[in-house]
């Protein structure tokens, strides 16, 4: 399973912008979904996550209400819709994926893509 991050980019606070994973593998419906976050100098972090059957989302409370997660199965694609950016969203973007139920943590992911850069101006 190979995976592929893109849509960051330099915005301003208060802007929006999407990010997109593509997952290559014919079994995509079978997995959890998650993006994460990492800024400079600090570990890499849970944003949000969406299980593979039921479909059900959870996100971390600094995103929740503005970050929307979502993903199209027939497509092998993921999606993250950021509003109302901050300055403290910045970071690499990381898509991943697990064979299981995914989650909040790291470790449970099995698979990772390579990143995309968000950067929100003050």
């Amino acid at each position: 399973v190979q995976l592929q991050a893109s849509g960051g980019g330099l915005v301003r606070a208060g802007d929006s912008l999407s990010l997109f994973c593509a997952v290559s593998g014919q079994t995509f419906k079978l997995y959890s979904m998650g993006w994460f976050r990492q800024a400079p100098g600090e570990e890499r972090k849970f944003v949000a996550t969406i299980r593979y059957r039921s479909g059900i989302t959870d996100y971390d409370d600094s995103v929740k209400g503005r970050f929307t997660i979502s993903r199209e199965n027939g497509k092998n694609s993921m999606f993250l819709k950021m509003n109302n950016l901050k300055p403290e969203d910045s970071g690499v973007y990381y898509c991943a994926a697990d064979n299981d139920v995914g989650g909040r943590f790291v470790p449970s992911y099995d698979y990772w893509g390579q990143g995309t850069q968000v950067t929100v101006s003050s």
